[in-house]
């Protein structure tokens, strides 16, 4: 009876409100935060309704000193000249660097910063500004 309502990943109470309302012999109980029915005066379903936590990310921008050793590490890898404009804005792909060129980005700067990127994080990284503030919150969590 109640099964599709409680199917996925969110619970839908008005078919199963209603449902349990036309069953005899059951009673039901709501308050804005719980639902209790109780049938013959045994509890059968109990649902408890929490509000969700709100999660705030905070983040900023990295270091200046961790951009600039980053655009050394993108200019070397990709052998771009020295006359070539790299800054925290400046994507991968506007420089010529191909998937594989920023999985060497990547592990150049594994190996100057002395950390470990993970596989999804390495992926999403786009832009040198994105690779800066990676950097510095894998730092952080040392």
């Amino acid at each position: 009876m109640a099964a599709n309502a409680l199917t996925g990943n969110s619970i839908s109470m008005r078919p199963l409100l209603s449902q349990l309302n036309q069953i005899p012999a059951c009673s039901l109980i709501s308050s804005s935060s719980s639902v209790l029915t109780s049938s013959f005066g045994r509890r059968n379903v109990s649902f408890s309704l929490r509000p969700r936590s709100i999660r705030l990310t905070v983040s900023c921008a990295a270091k200046q000193e961790t951009i600039d050793k980053v655009c050394a590490i993108v200019k070397k890898q990709l052998a771009l000249p020295d006359s070539s404009p790299v800054t925290g804005e400046s994507k991968f792909s506007a420089l010529g660097a191909d998937s594989l060129d920023t999985v060497e980005i990547v592990m150049g700067l594994e190996e100057e910063f002395g950390i470990s990127v993970e596989e999804d994080s390495a992926q999403s990284i786009t832009t040198v500004q994105e690779a800066a503030d990676l950097i510095e919150e894998i730092i952080q969590k040392k």
